[in-house]
């Protein structure tokens, strides 16, 4: 058999799909954790690209000549990964922000430990609503929606064909801003509930003074905010099926605010 006997356009065409693939791979919430070894990342990155490149028919023709064409290319790429796996990451930040406020308002503030998968300080409200988020994503099949978005980007922004606008900025603050809305959402409800149990607890140390209320309060506090968090959950749930619901119309939103065509 004749290995040298192929086509360079499908070789092109199959770099293309791998530079956007992997850069969008490392960048998913699950697989950019650091427990997950560099050859596993890339061993899965691999296989989901030869899974999706037959059914995208990107033309290898696009890989320009001039090497300085191509880092502009591959550049881009590399852009547009980060965006789309960015965009992703914004419901996770914001649920992980609520999860900070909550820690705070139930004196958890102190209690901070290394997170094993990202290698940052955290505290154990944010990073219990964060692990909780990420299993009910994949259970409602987050992951697929994302995958289908993601593959739709190769249709609506071909590999050389990115442009950076206003349209881009705009999409992106909007974004950024729903994470702060989430986080006061997921902490809204527990914050309400432990403000009522400080004026509670101000009533009582008025009342009896011989109460020691900070001996007395800071467990009635967490026991409190641990039976809200319980209930926080189903909210949770709703705001992601939500966001789940609507990746479809974000993805190709910010695809159209990157593609020259849609300017």
């Amino acid at each position: 058999m004749d290995i040298y006997n192929y086509d360079p356009t499908m070789v092109l065409s199959f770099i293309l799909t791998l530079l956007r693939v992997s850069i969008v791979m490392f960048m998913l919430p699950v697989f950019n954790t650091n427990n997950i070894p560099p050859l596993v990342k890339a061993a899965v990155t691999l296989v989901f690209t030869l899974g999706v490149w037959p059914h995208l028919a990107l033309p290898g023709t696009l890989m320009p000549e001039h090497p300085f064409d191509m880092v502009l290319i591959v550049l881009g790429e590399a852009f547009i990964g980060l965006v789309l796996g960015m965009a992703i990451n914004f419901l996770f930040m914001g649920i992980q922000s609520g999860g900070e406020l909550l820690g705070f308002q139930m004196g958890f503030t102190m209690i901070n430990f290394a997170d094993p998968l990202t290698g940052n300080n955290t505290g154990i409200a944010a990073f219990f609503l964060w692990m909780v988020s990420i299993l009910t994503f994949l259970a409602l099949d987050g992951h697929l929606y994302m995958i289908k978005g993601f593959a739709a980007s190769f249709a609506i922004l071909p590999p050389g064909s990115l442009y950076v606008g206003e349209n881009l900025l705009w999409e992106v603050l909007n974004l950024s801003s729903h994470i702060f809305v989430l986080a006061l959402k997921i902490a809204a409800p527990v914050m309400v509930a432990l403000f009522m149990v400080e004026v509670a607890l101000g009533l009582v140390s008025r009342t009896s003074p011989q109460i020691h209320i900070m001996e007395f309060g800071f467990p009635v506090k967490i026991g409190v905010g641990f039976f809200f968090v319980g209930l926080l959950l189903i909210i949770m749930s709703q705001q992601i099926e939500v966001f789940i619901k609507g990746m479809d119309s974000m993805m190709a939103n910010l695809m159209r605010g990157m593609s020259a065509l849609f300017q």
